[in-house]
């Protein structure tokens, strides 16, 4: 029976009988006192080798320690014996203890609260998505060098700012180094509220997110509008085209429209439900339904209880993106418009360019803040501009025909008395 345990692998030979138990393997004398061996089959090779054993008293007791194997370490009566001259003088520790030791410690560090210990905890409590893939990609390149091996009480304010500028160096976009930041900040803040760890000192950590100008609104003009029409009608992936002509329609968000249920479309009264907790708000929302999108979403065949399902029916698609890009390319447009999240601007931006006004702009988006519209403001300023404009022409015909009239009646005639 080969077992395995510290060190390399031993075998231990027992000979079992019926009446007599097991017959232990006899051991052999050498010339140094307290080294002996005894022989067993040669590990890696034909024949056997013998197995030393060192035989020693610590505080009183006698103790038996295996010292190694002739052929598989290399050892010797005269290297077993200065193995034992080293047990006895406290220079090496016993196996035994040393196995024990090394056990303890791994049980101390699986326990001990890095920030790669939290990371996983904080995975383990967040479903699986692709926003979870993309945090896994930003931990493993930004955070675990850094800090995985570290508790967050081993983290300073210095530490971080250090990895910002490294990132910096490294060419990495602003948006990506406040990614990174803010996960070190969520992981922290999942160990602190699932009670892990304290919380942080804040005169020794504070984890400041770098100022990012965020707020891109895409725009398309009347002729890319038209070709993204087309090229979502002709898309050779149904669910990418539908999704498409979706968001121009209703300016849903990715998520609420990869999630939708066929239960939360009322095509009765024109509205589509959507729950708190798959929009992240304290209350419940609607979207209203346009006559466009209600004909859009009744040719899509209902095979699944998920408007747009993934392969088997029973979680919702998931993977578009290669379709989506194919859609884009279709259309002409430029490569860093973001697919879905684009079109949601742009159904935003079109109505700000039609002259409705930012509240209602507001209402249609379901933004909680205003300042969140507020970045449509100069499309409805110049759809301001452009009525004003108009206000202008009607001024400069009523002059133009003013000035026309005027003159037809100075070249009239005298009527004679």
């Amino acid at each position: 029976m080969v077992v395995y345990g510290y060190g390399a692998p031993r075998l231990e030979i027992r000979l079992e009988f019926p009446k007599g138990g097991a017959m232990a393997i006899p051991r052999h004398k050498t010339k140094y006192p307290g080294v002996f061996y005894r022989d067993a089959e040669r590990l890696g090779g034909s024949g056997t080798e013998r197995v030393y054993y060192v035989v020693y008293k610590k505080d009183g007791k006698t103790q038996e320690e295996k010292a190694g194997r002739q052929y598989a370490d290399g050892m010797t009566e005269a290297r077993a014996n200065a193995y034992r001259a080293e047990l006895i003088e406290g220079k090496r520790e016993p196996r035994k203890e040393k196995k024990a030791r090394q056990e303890a410690e791994k049980q101390a560090a699986a326990s001990r609260p890095t920030i790669r210990h939290l990371w996983e905890d904080y995975k383990a409590l967040r479903p699986a998505s692709r926003s979870l893939g993309i945090d896994e990609g930003r931990f493993s390149n930004f955070l675990a060098p850094k800090f995985g091996d570290k508790t967050p009480d081993e983290i300073c304010t210095a530490d971080v700012d250090k990895l910002r500028v490294q990132m910096q160096n490294a060419g990495k976009a602003p948006q990506t180094t406040k990614h990174a930041l803010a996960l070190l900040k969520r992981i922290i803040l999942s160990g602190v509220r699932t009670g892990r760890i304290d919380p942080p000192s804040p005169r020794k950590l504070q984890i400041t997110l770098p100022a990012v100008s965020n707020e891109k609104t895409e725009t398309l003009t009347d002729a890319q509008f038209d070709a993204l029409l087309v090229a979502a009608e002709q898309s050779d992936n149904w669910k990418a085209g539908a999704l498409v002509l979706l968001a121009l329609s209703t300016g849903m968000r990715r998520g609420e429209m990869l999630k939708l249920r066929w239960e939360q479309v009322n095509f009765e009264q024109k509205f589509i439900a959507l729950p708190a907790a798959q929009v992240k708000a304290r209350e419940n929302q609607t979207v209203a339904l346009t006559d466009f999108a209600a004909k859009l979403l009744a040719r899509i065949p209902r095979t699944s209880s998920y408007v747009f399902p993934g392969e088997t029916g029973e979680k919702p698609i998931t993977n578009l993106y290669p379709a989506l890009r194919r859609i884009r390319e279709a259309a002409g447009l430029p490569k860093d418009m973001r697919p879905l999240h684009a079109w949601r601007h742009v159904f935003a931006s079109r109505l700000a360019s039609n002259s409705e006004t930012l509240y209602v702009i507001q209402r249609l988006l379901r933004h909680a803040d205003s300042r969140m519209t507020e970045r449509y403001a100069h499309l409805a300023d110049e759809a301001v501009r452009r009525a004003a404009g108009k206000v202008d022409d009607d001024l400069r015909n009523a002059q133009e025909r003013g000035k026309e009239r005027s003159a037809e009646s100075s070249t009239e005639e005298p009527k004679s008395e």
